[in-house]
């Protein structure tokens, strides 16, 4: 029998950075990730974000690789979301997705609830820089940001 508790801070954001969460629906986003973490056997713990990007703490089962995972996650939304708003829409190609452990694990849900407090004084661009730094991934910033 094996046992394993795979619990992610995954972060991702629209192309571009455009801000098509608006918050007429971003709710009903973070709630179509959260069955959609569901749908593909997880457990979504917290979803969150503003405009132009989500966190979502969630626990991935080990028969699905978090690759795989991501590819079906921001797929099915983005199809979601056209058919919601009647607009285009798009998550960038990449993501972070950071391990956390059980003990942090109210920590991140806490931070992840404070998103829009927290960005008024931090950007997109600088909360990822400093989520990877503080997880210690190596990364080129030329490629961040590009398709």
């Amino acid at each position: 029998m094996s046992y394993t508790k795979l619990l992610y801070h995954i972060v991702f954001g629209t192309k571009d950075r455009i801000p098509y969460l608006n918050s007429a629906w971003r709710d009903d986003m973070h709630a179509y990730l959260g069955g959609e973490t569901r749908g593909l056997k997880g457990t979504a713990f917290e979803v969150g974000g503003i405009e132009d990007h989500v966190h979502l703490l969630a626990h991935i089962p080990p028969t699905i690789a978090l690759a795989d995972f991501m590819s079906k996650l921001k797929a099915n939304s983005s199809g979601w979301a056209k058919r919601k708003t009647g607009r285009p829409f798009v998550w960038q190609p990449g993501y972070g997705a950071f391990t956390v452990s059980e003990s942090e694990a109210e920590k991140v849900k806490h931070y992840i609830r404070r998103q829009e407090e927290h960005h008024q004084k931090v950007d997109y661009r600088e909360e990822f820089l400093s989520l990877l730094h503080e997880n210690a991934i190596e990364f080129e910033e030329q490629y961040l940001w590009t398709p």
